[in-house]
């Protein structure tokens, strides 16, 4: 029945693959080079999967054969990578439209224990497909038209597809000392591909993985946002924790791991519900700094954990530490700057919303909520749903009910007042302009006297009404400050 199935799914490879890349076998053929398409765009079509990575390898000169791929299937946007022998560019194809490859030299790899940096060399096919990093993306299928669409398949990948199975092609220890980051990648590609590791693969990592800290920052956080981005994050963040790599990766999270019991009172793990968020999260939304923000929310909880007697376990403050232990881990992990602010709201506002769900709910409260969280305030209700982990069922059911009603309200509150993008009538630069002020405090005093005066019900939200408030406020503000003396003599 095995065989059967995986004749069905190589059949589905062969009917999937872009035609262009069989001029490319031609062209090979005219040549007589041997040309094999290689990878993961093979391993993602046989489990179904959309894949953009294709990559061809020969057996030769990859650039000048790129060249006389570009030459006679006019490609564009050519590339060549001299160290890497390598060469990218796009072609045409009639049914897939734009398809962008790499064309690759068969090639051998050594290393020096020290450095991530390969040594490499020209290789031949058995060459190239030891040194991958796992069997289920070292198979090759022919495009030369003797023995075109047969799958080269020289350690079991096959076999591991189906079983759901990553192991390495070679001793996992050789496979990991070689490139560090594949450790990284077992635990992405269990992430994004829901496989197992075998025990030797895990046993290997464990041995290994403080070799992770020669490969760049740069190149780990890739590997790790790609673990965020799949379908459950926990299953290659588990990877990590478990054996060794967050702690040399991203410390404060390890941090969190553990129960700490006093006078037999313990507090939850907070990395095993951080996990849960964060994959409760993944199910309702890919934003991928929301998910981060998920992975963070409760980033501070060790430096603020404190235990009394009379109140048991706290973390007083723990969304505000939380925001700055955030802009930290940024730059630790070399992510963009730019979605920080983003992710220090959800952390600094991912409590806010669960007052409001257990009391009469105010319109002032909600207003306060819609204005501080801005346009993100349905990432930060997806969020707060995502943080509810109880294993009780009318609990949850009961804090849901309760979100229910907060939302209800919003969606009130903002018929009612024209809240829609729940932004100030009036901005800074606005009353700098109105009242010939100079950038400064004044101007963030008087514009929080304005928001708060909206959000108490003292002035509707109207553009006209704030104008009016903001010139009253400054108004009074000149006549209570004492008279300045002169400075003439």
């Amino acid at each position: 029945m095995m065989n059967q199935d995986m004749a069905l799914k190589e059949q589905r490879l062969h009917d999937s693959l872009p035609e262009v890349l069989y001029r490319i076998g031609d062209i090979a053929d005219q040549q007589n080079i041997e040309c094999y398409l290689v990878g993961g765009y093979i391993r993602d079509v046989l489990l179904e999967r959309p894949s953009q990575d294709i990559d061809i390898m020969i057996i030769g000169d990859p650039i000048a054969f790129a060249r006389e791929v570009q030459k006679q299937l006019k490609g564009r946007n050519f590339v060549v990578f001299e160290r890497f022998r390598t060469a990218r560019l796009e072609l045409d194809d009639a049914v897939e439209g734009p398809v962008l490859l790499e064309i690759v030299g068969a090639r051998k790899e050594s290393y020096n224990p020290d450095s991530r940096k390969p040594i490499t060399e020209i290789g031949s096919l058995e060459d190239d497909l030891s040194r991958r990093d796992f069997t289920v993306n070292a198979l090759a299928l022919e495009l030369n038209a003797l023995n075109r669409n047969r799958i080269v398949d020289l350690y079991g990948g096959i076999e591991a597809l189906h079983s759901g199975i990553l192991k390495t092609p070679l001793e996992p220890e050789k496979t990991f000392s070689d490139d560090p980051l594949r450790m990284m990648r077992a635990a992405r590609f269990s992430s994004q591909l829901e496989f197992s590791l075998t025990d030797e693969t895990l046993d290997a990592i464990k041995a290994m993985h403080t070799r992770i800290s020669i490969v760049s920052r740069e190149r780990v956080s890739h590997e790790f946002l790609k673990i965020m981005q799949s379908p459950k994050p926990s299953i290659g963040l588990k990877i990590l924790f478990e054996t060794g790599l967050l702690k040399e990766i991203f410390p404060e999270l390890t941090a969190m791991a553990g129960i700490e019991q006093v006078d037999g009172l313990g507090h939850k793990d907070t990395l095993l519900h951080t996990f849960q968020v964060v994959d409760k999260l993944a199910e309702k939304s890919d934003h991928i700094w929301l998910r981060v923000a998920a992975l963070l929310h409760d980033i501070a909880k060790p430096l603020t954990k404190r235990f009394s007697r009379h109140t048991g376990w706290t973390f007083h403050g723990h969304e505000v530490v939380g925001t700055r232990l955030a802009a930290k881990i940024f730059r630790s992990m070399r992510w963009p700057l730019e979605p920080l602010e983003y992710v220090q709201k959800m952390i600094r506002l991912h409590h806010r919303p669960i007052p409001l769900s257990k009391e009469e709910i105010s319109d002032s409260a909600v207003r306060r909520l819609m204005f501080e969280a801005g346009e993100e305030l349905n990432d930060l209700m997806t969020l707060c749903r995502a943080d509810v982990t109880s294993k009780n069922p009318r609990k949850v059911r009961q804090i849901m009910q309760n979100f229910n009603r907060v939302e209800e309200k919003i969606d009130e509150v903002a018929e009612k007042d024209l809240l829609a993008k729940w932004r100030p009538p009036v901005n800074g630069i606005e009353i700098m302009e109105i009242l010939g002020l100079n950038e400064g405090r004044m101007v963030g005093v008087i514009k929080k006297k304005m928001e708060s005066a909206i959000i108490d019900g003292e002035i509707p939200y109207d553009r006209d009404a704030a104008l009016a408030y903001i010139r009253k406020v400054w108004d009074e503000m000149q006549a209570a400050s004492p008279p300045q003396k002169s400075d003439s003599v």
